[in-house]
């Protein structure tokens, strides 16, 4: 169960393109089902690693649902993390995908172009208020019309920072950078005022800090991607100025999550993400960091910070479509969604739910900290990370990336031919 950012975008599988060309295709990308009859059959409803943590937490929602809606069953079955987007290309394939299907967006996207997932902007539209628009988005396809799963739970991190070394540079600790900009021009002067021995970030730019940076992404037909135009050369072009000041670290060619929260740990970098967890693993090994935690928002200059979300998709070859869709909105409606948050580090996508006094009141403790920083920064987040882009196609900008940095290839050559790479993958994807 994804508890953190970084698990989650694990969990995110590592994109894992479904052969569903079995399973035939549809001129919408998807199925238009009435929804609208009595709500009474029976279905089953699949999950994705839930039941070992949280068995009770489901049994209790699925007799909730039978309950509210007499003549219903629903059939839970569990899948393992591991081979999940396997288990559902063969169940795709095969005509037993279930009815109901807890999916990530990249999930969503070859399931939907066979024709395989509702759409739910025909189907459910009447239900789409209730959700934050940034989350109700987050499973459209590109160059597809339509929606094709309820947005489930969300996940975003805060950025920490230290005050110290903010102070110690000359720059106001109470005013962290917000926007690209701003943190260029902090980490080049704490780089000189530290004679490069302190960095303010360990790692290399993401396809997530483009799409924050403003830089479209793909083509709006989703048939080709776009971040190497002037606008994604030039946030490289800034990397690249931080690198040979050594405002980024050295090691960030090769850094994961575990090697950058140890820089930040021992005070050899100002800014990284976390979560409630590093929180407390900063008060107990590092007590001096600890007392000079800063807490703020991702950085963005698009006023929108990153998201990662999961659904739960409705299959649109059902024999129960009015079932299936009380039961996924069910799910995910604000009441469930609230509750499954509270006993879980995630946020509901329902609309209003993050002003809950949850999400809004101090109580002192560290996880109540986090969980109110990142709160605030979700009401108009957005998944940046395209549903179409790949581990592979990952790989291929981070390997081009690290030839800017290096000077091997200038920065508009390195996103040229990390564009031409994804699309070449973009391709064999069908």
């Amino acid at each position: 169960m994804p508890t953190s950012p970084r698990a989650l975008a694990v969990a995110a599988v590592a994109a894992l393109v479904l052969p569903l060309t079995a399973c035939g295709s549809s001129d919408d990308g998807g199925g238009s089902a009435d929804a609208s009859g009595k709500v009474e059959g029976d279905i089953t409803f699949q999950t994705w690693n839930l039941r070992a943590n949280f068995k009770p937490y489901f049994e209790g929602l699925i007799a909730g649902f039978e309950k509210k809606y007499p003549g219903t069953h629903v059939k839970w079955v569990d899948q393992p993390a591991e081979g999940y987007a396997d288990k559902i290309s063969a169940d795709a394939a095969g005509g037993t995908l279930p009815d109901v299907v807890n999916v990530s967006p990249d999930l969503v996207a070859p399931l939907a172009k066979a024709g395989l997932a509702l759409d739910l902007d025909k189907a459910a539209a009447t239900y789409r208020k209730e959700y934050l628009e940034g989350a109700w988005a987050s499973h459209r396809i590109p160059g597809m019309s339509g929606t094709y799963a309820f947005p489930w739970y969300l996940n975003t991190g805060p950025l920490f920072y230290n005050k110290s070394l903010f102070e110690k540079a000359g720059l106001d600790p109470a005013k962290p950078p917000q926007t690209y900009g701003e943190l260029f021009a902090d980490a080049l002067e704490l780089a000189k005022r530290s004679d490069g021995k302190v960095a303010t970030l360990a790692n290399v730019p993401t396809i997530e800090d483009f799409g924050r940076y403003g830089v479209q992404l793909m083509n709006e037909e989703g048939t080709a991607f776009a971040f190497n135009d002037a606008k994604g050369a030039e946030l490289l072009s800034r990397y690249k100025e931080l690198y040979d000041a050594r405002a980024l670290d050295p090691q960030a060619l090769t850094a994961t999550p575990e090697s950058s929260g140890k820089k930040f740990l021992t005070q050899a970098v100002a800014m990284n993400p976390g979560s409630a967890l590093d929180l407390d693993n900063f008060r107990k090994q590092a007590p001096s960091l600890y007392k000079n935690i800063g807490i703020t928002h991702q950085i963005t200059s698009t006023g929108h910070v990153n998201m990662y979300v999961m659904g739960v998709m409705v299959n649109s070859r059902t024999r129960h479509t009015p079932v299936a869709v009380a039961f996924a909105h069910y799910v995910t409606d604000a009441e469930h969604q609230m509750s499954f948050a509270k006993q879980v580090a995630v946020f509901p996508s329902t609309a209003g739910s993050l002003d809950d006094p949850y999400f809004t009141q101090e109580d002192g403790t560290d996880g109540t900290r986090v969980r109110i920083a990142a709160a605030k920064s979700l009401e108009n987040a957005v998944n940046y990370t395209p549903v179409l882009f790949s581990e592979q196609m990952k790989t291929a900008l981070r390997n081009e990336v690290a030839k800017a940095l290096q000077g091997k290839e200038s920065p508009k050559a390195a996103l040229d031919n990390a564009v031409k790479a994804c699309d070449t993958l973009l391709k064999q994807q069908g």
